[in-house]
């Protein structure tokens, strides 16, 4: 055997391998060794990533639960698990490593119905007159409330529509002051462990459907032409929910005051409402909103103060919309000793109110027994002219008409737009319902917004249609009637409240004052409703009054403007046990929320975006958990 000299071929390669396997071993000792001391660093300080929390599940989307039937009552089959499971399948222990949560404790029962913004203590501070006393008035820094707001005992998720159209559940409102004060009206009626709505009122003791049947042969209700209405002192909301059916929208709104509960009632009905009273601000609407107005012994006096009121209605009535009158003065001949007053007196005020009519450029349409109908014309053209016989109330100048937050009544009736001819309606024509939620609303098509062109119009159409289509899919209860009373915290043109129609909700369109376009003109014309708002304040309901709530890009907007700490408490008071939330924002933004909201009983879940995880804009899915305040040791 030939021998090996050092230097040789052979040796060179032997060293050579051994060298390789030694650098091959060490190196993978190494990664061994790292991936040890990286696992036991993540195990207790790893922080959510993007990857961890975005992930939609495979065997699961994240499919939101129902609540069990033992709950809640017969009306809701779920699956036998009751808690709402937006926990990931694959699991990894992760320590948050943020500041200490809060866990924010409940208030006292007390509170339950607590509404900051129309609280009766803090309205006493206020003048009298002109009910100011009435309106908002919310707290200052150092009164707000930093606790949840319980739900009664025995609290139970509320009949699905149509049900709760006619029906309630007794703890949910536990007050039984309509039912008796209003015995004989029919409003509403206790019946064992639930209240029962008769459909009565005070000037439709056949009920409510049979009164819009008188209405509907004086003005057309049923060929789509009238799609948003509003009712002034609304009751229970008995008027508005039996405008439903007929495809005709209506806000209705009432003051917090010695009649309990009335706004409530009609959330929890699934009728649209909010705390209202027509006092010294204008009422939160754009002008030419409605297409109808509704007075039914509201009890407002129309013919006080230079017809004020009156002209605030013909602010926010479109062209050619309709003012609706019942109750006092109308046909007091008939009614005047039941309203123990004399003739002289309501004929007298009856001539008032139709000297008001005639001089903000209203015509008499009928007056048929208990209904009397007014018109306001298509146009200023007649109205214009009018003012060398009538000189007040004068046509208002240099005035934004849409203002409408915190903004004071005027007697000056609000200008339409000009038109080219007598015929045309100022503004622009609408076209009839259903197809006006998806036509070029004439607010975009007259570019009087903007940066709002067609093309965008369309776009957002588009868009909000994909972003349904991807909530339905994430959230299947979507359309299984879970929800009825949706809100939209930043509505902008109305696309998701246009793409939601489908699953037989509605839906209240929130502008926020702080939005860089005003857009809430366009929402009406599209035959929605809505509402301004600042979300620095409470919003003007009741606790526990909707069931899914909408919050695109609010907290990116609003985290400079104040504590959204304070904003997620609001959401918590307004939103039913086990109602759920979807907030779209980007990541750095959801990550804060969700911290905050771990505290506040919720449970959440941060998801791609629809388009994928690539998207910097993420979706946080919350639902809040079901609890209820202590009975009271009087209960």
């Amino acid at each position: 055997m030939a021998k090996d000299y050092p230097g040789s071929p052979k040796i060179h390669q032997s060293e050579s391998r051994k060298l390789r396997l030694t650098w091959i071993l060490g190196v993978s000792g190494l990664c061994v060794i790292f991936y040890i001391l990286g696992a036991w660093q993540n195990s207790s300080v790893l922080k959510p990533t993007l990857s961890d929390v975005s992930k939609v599940e495979c065997d699961d989307p994240s499919r939101v639960a129902l609540p069990e039937n033992n709950r809640h009552g017969e009306q809701i089959s779920s699956p036998s698990n009751d808690k709402l499971d937006f926990d990931a399948h694959h699991h990894l222990d992760i320590k948050n490593t943020s500041p200490v949560m809060e866990k924010f404790p409940s208030c006292s029962m007390n509170f339950s119905d607590y509404t900051p913004c129309q609280d009766a203590t803090r309205g006493r501070r206020f003048p009298r007159q002109m009910l100011v006393y009435r309106e908002r008035h919310c707290p200052a820094n150092d009164e707000l409330v930093r606790c949840l707001i319980p739900a009664p005992p025995g609290y139970r998720t509320p009949f699905k529509w149509p049900q709760s159209r006619d029906f309630a559940w007794y703890h949910n409102i536990p007050h039984k002051e309509l039912s008796i004060e209003k015995a004989v009206q029919n409003w509403i009626q206790v019946e064992g462990d639930r209240f029962r709505f008769p459909g009565g009122g005070t000037m439709f003791p056949r009920g409510a459907d049979a009164y819009i049947d008188d209405i509907n042969e004086l003005i057309p209700l049923t060929d789509g032409s009238i799609r948003t209405a509003i009712d002034t002192g609304c009751g229970v909301a008995s008027w508005g929910a039996y405008l439903l059916k007929r495809n005709i929208l209506a806000m209705s709104f009432a003051p917090r005051d010695t009649h309990e509960a009335q706004v409530q009632f009609a959330l929890e009905r699934g009728v649209p409402a909010m705390i209202g009273v027509m006092a010294s601000m204008r009422i939160p609407y754009p002008a030419r909103s409605f297409d109808m107005a509704h007075c039914s012994r509201c009890l407002i006096p129309w013919k006080a103060l230079d017809g004020l009121y009156l002209i605030e209605v013909d602010r926010v009535l479109r062209p050619g919309g309709y003012w609706i009158l019942s109750g006092p003065p109308i046909h007091w001949k008939k009614y005047y000793k039941g309203w123990e007053r004399t003739q002289e007196d309501l004929k007298q005020e009856q001539d008032a109110i139709e000297e008001v009519a005639k001089r903000i450029c209203w015509k008499k349409v009928i007056e048929k027994e208990d209904l009397s109908v007014w018109q306001k014309p298509i146009n200023h053209n007649e109205c214009i002219k009018s003012r060398e016989m009538y000189k007040t109330p004068h046509i208002c100048k240099n005035d934004n008409a849409d203002v409408a937050w915190y903004k004071k009544m005027e007697t000056c009736i609000t200008p339409l737009p000009e038109v080219s001819n007598d015929d045309e309606v100022a503004g622009g024509e609408l076209q009839k319902w259903p197809e006006r939620a998806f036509a070029l609303p004439p607010r975009i098509s007259r570019e009087t917004i903007p940066g709002i062109t067609p093309e965008k119009f369309e776009e957002d159409n588009k868009l909000w249609k994909e972003r349904v289509t991807y909530y339905k899919k994430i959230i299947p209860t979507l359309s299984h009637g879970r929800y009825r009373n949706v809100m939209d915290m930043n509505a902008n043109l109305g696309g998701f409240a246009a793409a939601m129609e489908k699953f037989h909700v509605w839906v209240m369109n929130v502008v926020p004052v702080n939005s860089d376009h005003d857009t809430l003109g366009v929402i009406y014309e599209r035959g929605f409703i809505g509402t301004y708002q600042d979300w620095c304040e409470a919003f003007s309901t009741y606790p526990r009054t909707y069931d899914f709530i909408h919050a695109d890009s609010v907290f990116s907007m609003y985290q400079d403007r104040c504590d959204i700490t304070y904003i997620l408490l609001e959401m918590d008071r307004i939103l039913r046990p086990e109602g759920t939330v979807v907030f779209r924002d980007t990541v750095e933004v959801l990550v804060k929320l969700q911290d905050i909201i771990k505290g506040m009983r919720w449970n959440s879940k941060i998801m791609d975006h629809e388009t994928g995880p690539f998207n910097p804009e993420k979706i946080l899915i919350a639902v809040k958990s079901y609890w209820t305040g202590e009975p009271s040791k009087d209960q």
